[in-house]
């Protein structure tokens, strides 16, 4: 995935520098410290314990979904073919939506802390912006054919012969 620049694809410096690589970052620290913020014994200790498990639940989910973004983001990258680099669009998509569930679902179970939910969600925000702009420069003539018919180039389907 990480190779030469003379290679396929863009190298690790490369992606480390996009602005939608260092954007995920920066949800994934917030997401994390959402996470450890919501696991402060002391701060939670007043909530019956189904619903600090909820809270919990829900703070790990939003972390474990956020630390998926950079590496697709690489992946797409690394990968170059546009079924590859959709196949990771969708999934860092998917996820940062969770994200953004994940926040009011926290809300809903008692998180303290709301002034990082809506930080968290402006990054999301931001993000979603650079994903949009990111997803427009994937060459959909680079592809091999999806034979489960999801990411193939337009007027190509998924039975079709290759060349």
């Amino acid at each position: 995935m990480f190779e030469d620049d003379d290679e396929p694809g863009k190298g690790r410096r490369d992606i480390e520098k996009m602005p939608i690589y260092k954007k995920g970052w920066v949800i994934f620290d917030l997401a994390d410290k959402i996470a450890s913020l919501a696991n402060d014994e002391e701060e939670y200790a007043a909530l019956e314990e189904t619903e600090l498990g909820l809270l919990r639940h829900h703070a790990d989910q939003l972390r474990n979904d956020a630390m998926l973004i950079c590496p697709k983001i690489a992946g797409a990258e690394g990968g170059d073919l546009y079924a590859i680099r959709m196949e990771n669009a969708t999934i860092i998509r998917k996820v940062t939506r969770e994200v953004q569930t994940g926040c009011s679902g926290l809300e809903l179970w008692g998180f303290k802390h709301s002034e990082y939910l809506e930080l968290l969600r402006k990054e999301i925000e931001g993000f979603r912006l650079l994903f949009a702009e990111w997803v427009k420069t994937f060459d959909p003539w680079n592809y091999s054919l999806d034979r489960w018919g999801l990411f193939n180039p337009p007027g190509i389907n998924y039975d079709d012969l290759e060349l």
